[in-house]
């Protein structure tokens, strides 16, 4: 069954759902919590997998991977292929919570690698670590996101929590004027989440606390010498922190996070987002009284830190039974694009308990 959502007439894209790709497997213990929120990638056979976030009771977080089934050009259903990445390290498990989880896997051709960015959830909660394969199945990891110190910022960007982070899939010219790898992120600005008291902080020139969209940089040189990788853990120090885009409309009132890898469209960079309503009660709690619904915006293609075009009405809101019932109610989130015969498709989280996949339309105007 097709449905489309409501129309953003302003933006030139649209999503139609397609159908459920993904449903927990009965009697599978990583999967008693549901099966959500996926990455995806080609092996180099070329064959499509989706990497899924796996929780098992007591919402401890895997990483999966499960091979795309394809139906007269549509994605219907997977084929599982086991674990790819658990919580085994100390730095992804703490006294009452481990994971891993989130995965946002982005293919670098100029790497050669795919570049996973996930959610260590550890013993001082969450943030973002990085991970690199070359097949989808071993995966190396370079450990917790780390941030150089921007005097500018005030701000030390190591004191918090992230989420939502992915990197663009080919560098783009840093506003430095180096060649650099870019990425995509979250930081959440609340310290007493870690130490009571502390509060709210926000980086010099920033007046919203609420959580928004920031991007950062790694050059290129820094990672390859002379076209060869030489430096690979440096994908996780990141440099050239900037602002990129907060809630600007009722759908995001709460926040706004990073979805998909962005692709290149015509217009420049299309980046899929989600945004937030709600409230929240605690960082640490799986939320009850939210609603998640994705939007997009399109950002310059020689300067991705300038949004040019963005959706002022979800492009998917929670309306299906299997996005408004679940662990929690009423998501929709978007994690990963994939190309299957020159059609578009967009895979996404419903209600943290299964995966759905809607078609990417682009609209003439």
């Amino acid at each position: 069954m097709s449905v489309t959502t409501e129309i953003e007439v302003d933006f030139p894209y649209t999503l139609t759902r397609m159908g459920i790709v993904m449903t927990p497997e009965e009697g599978n213990a990583y999967e008693a919590e549901g099966v959500l929120n996926p990455g995806s990638g080609h092996t180099p056979d070329g064959t499509l997998y989706l990497l899924p976030r796996l929780v098992a009771t007591g919402n401890v977080s895997r990483v999966g991977l499960a091979r795309v089934i394809i139906t007269d050009g549509v994605p219907t259903g997977v084929e599982r292929e086991g674990v790819v990445l658990a919580p085994d390290q100390g730095w992804e498990r703490g006294a009452n919570n481990a994971g891993v989880e989130d995965p946002r896997v982005t293919w670098i051709p100029l790497l050669g690698l795919h570049v996973m960015t996930y959610v260590a959830y550890g013993p001082l909660g969450p943030r973002t670590a990085v991970a690199v394969s070359d097949d989808l199945r071993a995966w190396r990891r370079l450990g917790p996101a780390l941030f150089t110190y921007d005097e500018a910022l005030d701000m030390d960007l190591n004191l918090f929590h992230n989420k939502d982070t992915v990197f663009f899939p080919e560098p783009v010219v840093a506003p430095n004027g180096v060649l650099s790898f870019a990425v995509l992120h979250r930081p959440m600005w609340d310290l007493g989440e870690v130490k009571p008291g502390e509060g709210v902080r926000v980086p010099a020139g920033i007046t919203d606390t609420r959580q928004s969209i920031w991007i950062s940089y790694i050059p290129v040189d820094a990672v390859m010498t002379d076209g060869a990788v030489t430096n690979i853990g440096r994908l996780a120090l990141w440099e050239g922190h900037r602002f990129l885009a907060g809630s600007e409309y009722p759908f995001e009132q709460l926040k706004i996070g990073g979805g998909p890898a962005p692709i290149r469209v015509p217009e420049g960079w299309l980046l899929m987002h989600h945004g937030v309503t709600g409230v929240i009660d605690g960082a640490f709690s799986q939320q009850q009284k939210v609603n998640y619904a994705a939007g997009a915006m399109i950002l310059d293609a020689d300067d991705p830190t300038r949004v040019i075009r963005r959706t002022s009405v979800p492009l998917l809101k929670a309306e299906t039974k299997d996005e408004t019932d679940g662990i929690v109610p009423n998501v929709v989130f978007p994690t990963a694009i994939e190309e299957i015969e020159g059609q578009l498709f967009v895979f996404y989280g419903m209600a943290d308990s299964k995966i759905g996949v809607a078609r990417l339309d682009r609209v003439a105007e």
